[in-house]
């Protein structure tokens, strides 16, 4: 299989003018979103916390977090990013996907807009 990039900004919250741009790996076995370290400090977005993430070998990391706004594909979402490595690439994860309604067409490898975000039963009656 391929993989798919697409391009998302970055916004800090707290000064929405300040934004960086890149291309992003879509990485639907990633959570969160993760962005260079240099390029959100460049924003003003520092570390708010760290949380242990597991990757696909098995290893846990205990990694820095922020939280930012994520804007692709004409959508945005509120979203935890870590702070990555100088080097490493951006990856979108699948909470940022999943929260605007935008899924992986498996036989392309293409994004593809759901008719409608999908939302669980909120009760009787809705």
């Amino acid at each position: 299989m391929g993989a798919t990039h697409v391009t998302a900004t970055i916004r800090n919250p707290a000064a929405p003018d300040r934004t960086w741009e890149g291309l992003f790996l879509v990485d639907t076995g990633a959570t969160d979103c993760l962005v260079p370290r240099p390029h959100l400090e460049a924003i003003g977005i520092e570390p708010q916390g760290q949380r242990t993430y597991e990757l696909a070998n098995g290893t846990e990391l205990k990694l820095d977090i922020a939280v930012g706004q994520i804007e692709f594909m004409g959508e945005f979402v509120g979203g935890t990013i870590i702070l990555g490595d100088a080097g490493a690439e951006p990856l979108l994860g699948l909470t940022a996907l999943e929260s605007v309604g935008i899924e992986v067409d498996p036989s392309n490898q293409r994004l593809k807009r759901l008719p409608a975000v999908r939302l669980k039963q909120l009760g009787a009656g809705t």
